[in-house]
């Protein structure tokens, strides 16, 4: 089976659009050719020279990382650096590079739900919900066309608030409009006041939507000019967001904690502060780097934080009111590659994916 890259791009992003990452960051197609058509890929948590070998070992066409190659700006390509190695190989090879860093972070069924569950937790909710991300429409319809009109844009997405779907709120009133002389009314007359009974609509949506929203709108709306208008939410969102917090369902001790947490990432050792508690039921992750989250994560009552990348200063912040562990960067968002794996195949169940067998993580541990 054969595939256009974009095809599968297009697969990933709408589990985790774009839109969705960090301002700093740079996911993406890095390398290659997007109409470019492909018997296989490669998933992989970083791309090195390595992995560029695999995937050319393994007739995959595409690479899919978490971690982009290219971070910042290149300059220049020459083998000075593994990361214009990387892509030097990449190109000559013919091998496209695309990666899906913080916006995979961002999703709710993302990077962090994997670790969540792998630890075992229940109850989950956003740590660090986004805002400013959510947009409402509010869209006047004639009563006759209201229920094909709700169906037509629930179906691009919009109106799931949590767990349900189909959300929407109507208000009846009535619209006034005069249709000038180069119109084709749906209603009323050429040139005379109209008076129509109307339903407002009212559905929340993603912003990443609008654009096929608004396409909906238009299509399935009867008028010549359908009235809306689109507002923006400054409503926290739980369902996007860094970092997550859930419970075990028994409370555990700190040996044990500290077992769990190595035991099920396979880390050889744990950095940890000490803590005034006793039990741990109420766990926070962030997989990756998640030190920013510390004081999210001791607000919102954590009984220990698992992330990676935590330095010295940083685990003072947690004051003896939480446990921080700092399970490692690579080992804590290890799951990635099985992610991409099961949002692939879902969708293209006949397509080969394979999974990188290589370990990428530069710390080593003695």
């Amino acid at each position: 089976m054969q595939l256009k890259i974009s095809e599968l791009i297009q697969c990933v992003e709408a589990f985790a659009p774009p839109k969705y990452q960090e301002s700093y960051d740079n996911s993406g197609l890095l390398v290659g050719d997007r109409n470019q058509e492909i018997e296989k890929i490669l998933v992989s948590i970083d791309v090195t020279e390595e992995i560029v070998e695999e995937a050319v070992a393994a007739g995959a066409g595409l690479i899919i990382a978490h971690h982009p190659i290219v971070f910042k700006g290149l300059k220049r390509l020459t083998p000075d650096n593994y990361v214009q190695r990387t892509v030097i190989s990449a190109i000559k090879n013919n091998v496209a590079i695309y990666a899906a860093h913080t916006n995979m972070d961002a999703v709710w069924q993302g990077v962090n739900m994997q670790l969540a569950e792998k630890l075992g937790l229940q109850n989950l909710s956003g740590l660090q919900p986004a805002s400013g991300m959510l947009r409402k429409l509010y869209c006047f319809v004639p009563e006759s066309h209201l229920i094909s009109f709700r169906e037509a844009v629930f179906a691009t997405g919009a109106g799931e608030i949590g767990a349900y779907s189909d959300c929407s709120f109507n208000t009846a009133g009535y619209g006034t409009f005069r249709a000038g002389e180069n119109t084709n009314p749906f209603v009323g007359k050429k040139g005379e006041l109209h008076t129509e009974p109307e339903i407002k609509v009212e559905i929340v949506f993603p912003e990443h939507m609008q654009k096929q929203l608004v396409k909906a709108v238009r299509k399935n709306h009867p008028y010549e000019e359908p009235a809306y208008d689109i507002i923006k939410l400054e409503n926290a969102w739980e369902q996007l967001g860094i970092g997550l917090i859930g419970e075990i369902e028994q409370p555990l001790s700190e040996t044990a904690m500290l077992d769990l947490v190595k035991n099920t990432l396979g880390t050889p050792a744990l950095r940890f502060t000490k803590s005034d508690k006793t039990k741990f039921r109420k766990i926070a992750v962030c997989g990756g780097a998640g030190a920013f989250l510390i004081n999210s994560a001791k607000h919102a009552g954590a009984d220990a934080f698992v992330t990676g990348d935590v330095k010295y200063h940083e685990f003072f912040d947690a004051e003896n009111r939480m446990m921080i562990i700092d399970a490692g960067h690579y080992e804590t968002e290890q799951f990635t590659k099985d992610l991409f794996y099961r949002v692939i195949t879902k969708n293209f169940p006949n397509f080969a994916v394979q999974i990188s067998n290589r370990n990428t993580n530069p710390v080593n541990y003695y």
